[in-house]
């Protein structure tokens, strides 16, 4: 079946990009490079991989399930790394995965969902510029994707820092998105670190692909991810955190209801036996024949219970 790419450029060496010329990869000698921005369910997507990419790149571009890695291959690169989900209705921490695989003069990038990194450079080349080679590519996509990771971390540092506001400063223990936020961070967290590992290795990964005058660029980019990792570590704590406080808080006040009932009950028991034996409809009850009896049982209840409370004062049960 015929293929229909996302996008499809050649980019020449001084970064000028025009629309690639045919779907096959260029030559050996040609100049520059070609791009071809690929969706992973175009029917006709398998069988091109399988036709012009080796075994290894063509199973690691359609494979279903992925995390972020890379791994050298031949004079190629194959490299999963994913991005912050920003589509319209998706959740950030759903991230997407873009499948890639690159050699001198060839650049292959797989996508099933939207990317807005990789959205900005589609832009660039439509306007007519690109990173003049692939390596350039790579680590100025890593380097989108990092800023996305980053910006999110940072949205989720502010949302943390007002709920702590709002809990330790203004007492407010009503917090129904503490729990979707920690499960964001984690699901972040989950997929972010494995991109860490992979961004650092690629920084340091022996291929022809990847000039040694680039590897500084992508060990900071490495860098960056890093922090967002340790800064989304810090959010987490900072949400255990809190959600221990609203623990210990609410088990706190159990306990203080709880006492106070049993108080109540310590006091109320004896009146209450001395009301119940009182109240039976047998002859010999004391004072049914006095007008003041009823008067004195009240007096009598009200000091017991008087009586109760100084004696639980006394012995600091209150």
């Amino acid at each position: 079946m015929r293929l229909t790419p996302v996008c499809a450029f050649d980019i020449s060496p001084d970064g000028a990009a025009r629309p690639a010329a045919a779907l096959e990869p260029l030559p050996d000698g040609a100049k520059g490079y070609r791009w071809l921005h690929l969706n992973l369910d175009d029917p006709g997507f398998s069988d091109w991989v399988d036709r012009h990419l080796p075994p290894l790149a063509a199973r690691s571009l359609k494979a279903t399930e992925t995390r972020p890695r890379v791994t050298a291959q031949g004079e190629g690169l194959v490299l999963t790394l994913r991005g912050v989900n920003l589509n319209a209705g998706a959740e950030v921490e759903d991230m997407v995965s873009i499948r890639i695989w690159a050699t001198h003069n060839l650049l292959v990038t797989v996508r099933r969902r939207r990317i807005f990194a990789m959205d900005d450079l589609r832009q660039e080349a439509s306007e007519g510029h690109a990173p003049p080679t692939t390596a350039e590519f790579l680590s100025t996509l890593s380097e989108g994707l990092t800023e996305r990771i980053e910006t999110v971390s940072l949205e989720l540092d502010e949302i943390t820092e007002q709920m702590e506001t709002e809990v330790y400063d203004e007492q407010d223990e009503n917090q129904p998105e503490l729990a979707p936020l920690r499960r964001k961070v984690i699901k972040l967290r989950r997929h972010i670190g494995p991109q860490t590992d992979a961004l650092n290795l690629l920084a340091v990964i022996e291929t022809p692909v990847i000039p040694p005058a680039l590897r500084p660029r992508l060990h900071e980019n490495a860098n960056r991810a890093t922090r967002s990792v340790e800064e989304l570590h810090e959010v987490r704590e900072r949400l255990t955190a809190i959600s221990d406080h609203l623990d210990l808080a609410q088990t706190s006040r159990m306990g203080r209801n709880g006492f106070a009932l049993s108080v109540i009950a310590v006091i109320f028991l004896p009146l209450g036996f001395l009301t119940g034996l009182f109240g039976v409809n047998l002859g010999g009850i004391p004072g049914a024949q006095s007008p003041l009896g009823f008067l004195v049982l009240c007096l009598a209840l009200g000091a017991l219970g008087v009586g109760l409370y100084i004696v639980m004062r006394w012995r600091r049960w209150l």
